[in-house]
């Protein structure tokens, strides 16, 4: 934490995917990421989706085998031990769509942009957790339609999940850390702008400087799995 500022009652913590690319899932904006070798419009709109289903699913199959293949690394496990040991407010706010955050142990956790082990019907509006593949059709486990389900993720053009927690959880946080993110994703790109305007105190622990990294008062540039759990002991250390 900086010097000269309080220590902070509530803390807001947005992370991308710069946390899990150490753990080997791929990126969307890195050199060699899926949209390299997949187009958004292909794989991650609406209209792909009713335009080319097969293509949509398989695409997403490989990505949910993907992620149950690799395992948490020392930044996620460093944000469940801040999860586990901070007594004040604490909202982990995640654009990723893996569950390292959870394997590792965090618990207040909210997944804007969906889940890769979730379906979402689109007859019954059920979801379930899922960890096998779509390609096939399957039936919906709740009203048995079959060929109903489709990933629970946010796609773009579609609004991201718990928006109305987020926008009060920045509003009255005082501190909010955004941990491997680009800064180019709106609405979670503009949630530093928010926290700032609430008077809260604002850092970025990225590889680069982000596309916002203006708006933060303080940035550490270089590895998550190094800056993160640093990070986290200076807080644990000054409770």
């Amino acid at each position: 934490m900086s010097e000269g500022r309080q220590r902070p009652r509530s803390i807001v913590i947005l992370t991308g995917a710069g946390v899990s690319a150490e753990s080997g899932i791929d990126t969307f904006r890195d050199g060699g990421g899926l949209w390299e070798q997949h187009r958004v419009e292909d794989v991650a709109t609406p209209e792909a989706f009713a335009r080319d289903p097969e293509l949509v699913l398989r695409f997403y199959d490989m990505r949910r085998a993907r992620i149950q293949e690799v395992e948490p690394n020392a930044a996620h496990e460093a944000l469940a031990r801040l999860d586990a040991h901070w007594p004040g407010e604490l909202t982990i706010i995640t654009q990723n769509v893996d569950d390292l955050h959870e394997r590792a142990g965090a618990r207040r956790l909210i997944h804007m942009h969906g889940e890769h082990l979730k379906a979402w019907c689109m007859t019954c509006d059920s979801r379930h957790h899922w960890r096998g593949t779509l390609i096939d059709r399957p039936a919906c486990p709740t009203c048995a339609m079959p060929g109903s389900l489709r990933p629970d993720i946010v796609w773009f053009g579609e609004m991201p999940y718990r928006m109305g927690e987020i926008f009060n959880a920045v509003a009255r946080t005082d501190l909010f850390v955004s941990i491997g993110t680009s800064g180019a994703v709106y609405p979670a790109a503009g949630l530093v702008k928010q926290a700032r305007e609430a008077g809260a105190a604002t850092l970025e622990l990225n590889l680069e400087p982000s596309q916002g990294s203006r708006w933060f008062d303080e940035a550490r540039h270089g590895p998550a799995t190094a800056l993160v759990p640093a990070w986290v002991d200076e807080v644990l250390a000054a409770l």
